[in-house]
């Protein structure tokens, strides 16, 4: 709850910091790296930070938590918090962290409002940043307590590579030591520390599909012009160790009976998969609707698990859009006038930020609530799908 001192500056002022940390969050993270540039070695990456995209994430999450604070002075963002909590666990952030972003964060704001960051504009931001920083601690903590180990990564050795798709590799690990391993929920993430050609370690968070007992597996789509998924794909052996953390990810199946829609489109199918495995190991009888988007057939990673899966649920059905034509039952973007979709249906998303985005919006116009669909990123969260906080951050 914001302090009677913070609160009206903060509503005099949440339009204009808002509108400049999209500036500041860079200022922010370069003055930190240089001060810092160890936390580019296993924490942050530096593919996010070349492009923007880990800025904008922090800037959305800081604007909406203050947001939140004026429009629900009782209460907390959850959802955003559990969010940003379970990707910080999965990196191992702890308590330590948070007064080295305080310092240089604050010093960008400075530097960038000038005059205008008076003593007690950042003394009310700085309330908002504690705020934002506790709570987070405190779920962070409930995280590391949750594990079934006291370590943020565990060696574990690559047992096998295969090709699933024509750009996918799905790899398995088992351990490789005597560290317990933390049971996974379908759709969790563990993020995966690769070791780089200039011996600089880099995270990636990959969704776990299903794999034997003991071990953890997950799917790569090869980008080319990225930094880690060509490791991954073409420098990495059968044998090789890599250090792995504990699962995490908030975005899990609903209990309950009611519908499903599992909405996915490129390697945004892992989580469906995931989901899938798990309701036929339940032996579900849920109605399940399965849509899923590709380049094409050939590119369809996980294809025949996919499948598979929605074929051994009685009431699970999958309908496909593909760009090459006649390899799907549709061609093109997946386009959802054609899909009845049920009003009490729960809705999962997962694929790139423009697809999610227009499938969201085609659920909505069928009656679907917003609290009802559920997305997942994998990497900084540029979305936040907290639409009153939006709509009061605007006004």
């Amino acid at each position: 709850m914001l302090s009677d001192q913070s609160r009206p500056v903060i509503e005099q002022t949440i339009g204009v910091v808002a509108e400049r940390i999209p500036f500041i969050t860079p200022e922010f993270y370069r003055s930190m790296f240089e001060a810092r540039p160890d936390l580019l070695d296993g924490m942050f990456s530096r593919s996010n930070q070349k492009n923007g995209t880990q800025a904008q994430a922090l800037a959305g999450s800081i604007a909406m938590f203050a947001s939140h604070l004026l429009t629900h002075p009782d209460g907390y963002p959850d959802e955003l918090l559990s969010r940003v909590a379970h990707k910080h666990a999965s990196l191992g952030v702890l308590p330590e962290h948070y007064p080295i972003v305080h310092e240089h964060l604050f010093g960008a704001i400075a530097r960038d409002l000038g005059d205008a960051a008076t003593p007690e504009v950042v003394a009310a931001w700085d309330e908002v940043y504690w705020l934002m920083a506790d709570a987070l601690i405190k779920i962070e903590k409930g995280l590391y307590t949750g594990q079934a180990n006291a370590v943020a990564f565990a060696p574990f050795r690559v047992a096998a590579k295969e090709r699933t798709g024509t750009t996918t590799t799905a790899i398995t690990l088992e351990p490789a030591d005597g560290t317990p391993l933390t049971p996974a929920v379908a759709g969790q993430y563990v993020t995966v520390q690769v070791r780089m050609p200039d011996g600089v370690e880099q995270p990636r968070q990959f969704t776990l599909v299903p794999g034997p007992d003991g071990t953890r597996r997950f799917a790569v789509r090869l980008d080319e012009r990225g930094e880690v998924t060509p490791v991954l794909h073409h420098d990495v052996r059968v044998g090789d160790v890599l250090q792995v953390s504990n699962p995490y990810g908030d975005v899990v199946l609903a209990e309950g009976e009611g519908p499903l829609v599992l909405a996915s489109a490129g390697i945004g199918v892992t989580p469906m998969v995931a989901f899938l495995d798990r309701l036929v190991r339940q032996e579900s009888t849920r109605r399940v609707i399965v849509l899923h988007a590709d380049r094409s057939a050939e590119e369809w990673a996980l294809r025949e698990l996919h499948e598979m899966l929605v074929a051994e649920l009685p009431n699970a059905t999958l309908e496909t859009w593909m760009e090459t034509p006649c390899e799907g039952d549709h061609d093109g973007f997946m386009d959802l006038s054609g899909v009845a979709v049920p009003a009490d249906a729960e809705v999962y998303l997962c694929g790139p930020l423009p697809f999610m985005k227009a499938v969201r919006s085609a659920v909505i116009a069928q009656g679907v609530p917003g609290r009802s669909i559920s997305y997942e990123i994998l990497g900084p969260d540029q979305w936040m799908l907290h639409d009153e906080a939006r709509d009061a951050l605007v006004a």
